[in-house]
């Protein structure tokens, strides 16, 4: 019986393909996110994160960010933050007020600060300046009656350069917070 049973398992071993040759692997460039891995099939090769933020469709298959929403976020700008700092400028503030006003005005409306680094420092370092620059602006807005389920923060660090050039004035570019406007959750 158990000669059987090796006989049986053996073959199955050397009949059964185990398909791990034809897989791909997720890789990620260099400008990727270090969000979760996009896994691949058989069929894609190389994948990329989207640099843009990406929404979700409806069951037409449209974007599903209503038209308002996307003029809003075209009224916003990126605060940006001195060399290895994470507090708010007096210019900062004013920005970050007027996310408020529209947040205000807009109940329906959420945000995500993404808070961005340059290029200096180890990748765990600006992963965790960009976090505390992210968490600077969202409590700021709270302070301003924001309620914090409207809000989300997360940090790219580094992996989401506004400019690739190894220069101070394209690093200050780098050193910013993002805001991202949403519809209602669903």
């Amino acid at each position: 019986m158990k000669q059987l049973l090796t006989a049986v398992l053996l073959a199955m071993v050397f009949t059964v393909p185990t398909g791990c040759s034809q897989k791909k692997v997720a890789t990620l460039d260099q400008t990727s996110a270090p969000a979760a891995a996009q896994q691949t099939t058989d069929t894609q090769s190389r994948k990329q994160i989207p640099v843009e933020p990406v929404t979700s469709l409806d069951k037409d298959g449209q974007e599903s960010v209503p038209a308002y929403v996307k003029e809003l976020q075209s009224k916003l700008q990126d605060i940006h933050f001195a060399f290895d700092r994470y507090d708010l400028s007096d210019e900062a503030k004013g920005s970050v007020k007027g996310l408020a006003d529209i947040l205000t005005k807009n109940r329906k409306v959420t945000v995500t600060v993404e808070g961005h680094c340059d290029e200096r420092g180890t990748n765990e370092y600006n992963l965790a300046l960009g976090d505390r620059r992210a968490k600077a602006a969202k409590e700021y807005l709270a302070a301003l009656g924001i309620a914090s389920g409207r809000m989300e923060m997360i940090s790219y660090g580094e992996e989401r350069p506004a400019c690739t050039e190894s220069t101070e004035p394209c690093w200050a570019k780098n050193r910013r917070d993002h805001f991202v406007l949403a519809g209602e959750k669903r």
